[in-house]
């Protein structure tokens, strides 16, 4: 007589295979955490990016439409059409404050000129970008506050006015200026917490 052998997995095989399965998932679990947790990262940097690059394009908007025209301190005529320096608006580094046109009002519609005065400053780690509807404003007026960045460790302006220097050599830009004509160029030095140092430098269209 002859008997069939029954063919089947053993009880240590059930438990060896169930043990690798249990490592696999192990294993792809990590590599998805890990996997999402980058992407976070990643949208996380390209959004504090994207604060950056809008926040640049504002200061080089400004900078770029400055203008030469003076404003009234507490409603007194002065010459100065800029000024740049330690402590200066309050900041906590330097400040930076002048008039700048091309601000949009089509076919004056609004109450109010193309030209705004505009300020920035370092304020409990914000870069802030102060301005207000008129650019001679009532004594005792408190101008707007925008925070264009946040996390900002350091925020310095430098001034190239002299014609005869060289401008590549950063000995020959001033540390602080207050004048009745635009500098030559201005530098910004912005250090933050995500992307370190960032330097840029603006011709002044009206420079003399």
């Amino acid at each position: 007589m002859i008997t069939q052998r029954q063919t089947g997995f053993t009880l240590l095989e059930v438990l060896i295979a169930m043990a690798i399965f249990a490592l696999i998932g192990l294993a792809s679990s990590g590599l998805l955490t890990t996997v999402i947790d980058s992407n976070e990262l990643s949208e996380d940097r390209f959004t504090k990016l994207q604060v950056l690059q809008r926040a640049m394009i504002t200061i080089e908007r400004d900078v770029l439409q400055a203008v030469p025209r003076p404003i009234r301190i507490d409603g007194e005529t002065n010459s100065i059409v800029i000024s740049g320096q330690k402590d200066l608006f309050e900041s906590e580094a330097y400040g930076l404050g002048f008039v700048r046109a091309g601000w949009q009002n089509p076919q004056l519609a609004l109450p109010r000129s193309t030209l705004q005065a505009v300020a920035y400053r370092l304020k409990e780690g914000n870069l802030e970008r102060l301005y207000s509807n008129y650019v001679d404003n009532v004594v005792g007026h408190e101008p707007k506050v925008r925070v264009l960045l946040e996390n900002i460790d350091d925020f310095q302006v430098r001034f190239f006015v002299d014609t005869e220097e060289d401008p590549t050599d950063p000995e020959n830009w001033e540390e602080s200026y207050m004048g009745g004509a635009l500098p030559l160029a201005i530098a910004v030095t912005i250090t933050t917490k995500d992307f370190g140092e960032i330097r840029r430098e603006f011709i002044m269209s009206s420079g003399s």
